[in-house]
């Protein structure tokens, strides 16, 4: 069979010359370091892919402050971060009794989702969307539910940008003498954050997120004597995700169960090695807090209202209210953006019109003052008042 015939330049395929700039929650913008380290094959089964595997999960135990210690392990699978989710949740509860989220967004929704689909009970601890989880509020819950075995939280709601302070609710949970499962997915590798100092059992996260990769696999932070127990109990609920299957492999011969992704692994390698050689953790997380203070003077400056008080705000993402504005319509706002390789967020908020922007991935300040200029060229184009807000909405 002939070969498809190739097109007659790059651009039959890709309009620009260069990528957009993603300001995203994830996938993000990436070196371009990370996406050549996607141009090779391993196999995989050979050594070098052992090799390769055992030094991420090493590199990521040594990002939550556990490296070399005796229990805990970093278990690597196959999906995006709701896989890991899904994965660690469906293979760490046990049958008997119930699972409690806290969720005051979009995400921690989604982790009640899958439980209950997974059939495990699940005891919903609600805030508002602009609310920080409370650890008095959920040591209560616990206290009123004696058959609740975890309690899970989302420690940034990327339906918002808000974040949950996972400390004094893990001392809440540990009081208590329950489990704690942390869904970091978007501030691992951007916060600093000791699993020990914050009485974590289960971590989930994802590659292309704090640590600048690219998607195709989730990771998940284990105490290895809850992994043990887990086995010993057959709690997993999915052949493909059952986390102890997959971290015996690992243990066993340092390989995946089913096919693995390759290339996606390469280039994770080469983002960890980025992350180390731009100082760790401290490094990351200064860059982020430092997009996120000028996006915010910048956006403050055009007239902007953001969706959260200020001292709620992460700085992985931000949420701003949609201008209530006839000459304002968020696919336009969107695609005039795009047009000029600047790719932001729709909203996810519910009840209220926002929009959000990303300051996570391979960006720096004078990125987001790139940004802004994109922006204030778009709303001069378009004509439209930054401030004018719903007053229901201004006044969240």
């Amino acid at each position: 069979m002939a070969n498809p015939p190739a097109p007659e330049s790059p651009d039959d395929e890709f309009p620009r010359a260069f990528d957009p700039r993603l300001f995203t929650p994830g996938p993000l913008t990436t070196s371009l370091s990370v996406k050549q380290a996607m141009c090779h094959d391993i196999g995989a089964w050979d050594a070098p892919l052992q090799t390769l595997v055992k030094g991420i999960r090493e590199g990521l135990l040594e990002i939550g402050n556990v490296g070399g210690g005796d229990n805990w392990d970093c278990v690597l699978m196959q999906g995006s971060g709701s896989f890991g989710v899904e994965s660690a949740i469906g293979s760490l509860s046990p049958h008997e009794g119930r699972l409690a989220v806290v969720s005051n967004g979009a995400y921690g929704e989604r982790m009640m989702t899958i439980a209950r689909m997974l059939g495990i009970d699940v005891v919903p601890i609600r805030f508002a969307e602009n609310e920080p989880a409370s650890a008095e509020v959920v040591a209560d819950a616990l206290a009123a539910g004696p058959d609740i075995h975890t309690v899970g939280i989302i420690h940034c709601e990327t339906t918002t940008g808000l974040l949950n302070n996972i400390e004094p609710i893990g001392h809440a949970v540990r009081e208590a003498g329950r489990r704690y499962l942390v869904d970091a997915m978007s501030t691992f590798g951007a916060y600093s954050i000791n699993l020990n100092d914050v009485d974590i059992d289960v971590l989930i996260s994802s590659a292309n997120k704090g640590i600048e990769g690219v998607p195709g696999f989730s990771f998940i932070l284990a105490r290895r004597d809850l992994l043990e127990e887990a086995g010993k109990g057959r709690w997993a609920r999915s052949h493909c995700m059952d986390l102890y299957d997959q971290w015996r492999g690992f243990e066993s011969g340092g390989k995946f169960r089913f096919t693995p992704p390759n290339q996606v692994l390469l280039a994770f390698r080469q983002a960890l090695r980025e992350f180390f050689a731009e100082g760790g953790i401290a490094a990351r997380q200064a860059r982020y807090i430092d997009n996120h203070r000028t996006l915010m003077r910048g956006m403050d400056r055009l007239g902007f209202v953001p969706f959260l008080a200020r001292q709620m705000m992460s700085h992985i993402i931000t949420t701003f209210h949609c201008p209530d504005d006839p000459a304002y319509d968020f696919q336009s706002f969107y695609d005039k953006l795009s047009e000029r390789g600047m790719v932001i967020y729709p909203g996810k908020v519910t009840g209220a019109s926002c929009f959000r922007i990303g300051n996570i991935g391979r960006l720096y300040s004078s990125d987001m003052d790139t940004l802004l200029l994109a922006i204030e060229s778009v709303v001069r184009q378009m004509g439209f008042d930054p401030g004018r807000v719903e007053q229901a909405a201004a006044s969240r």
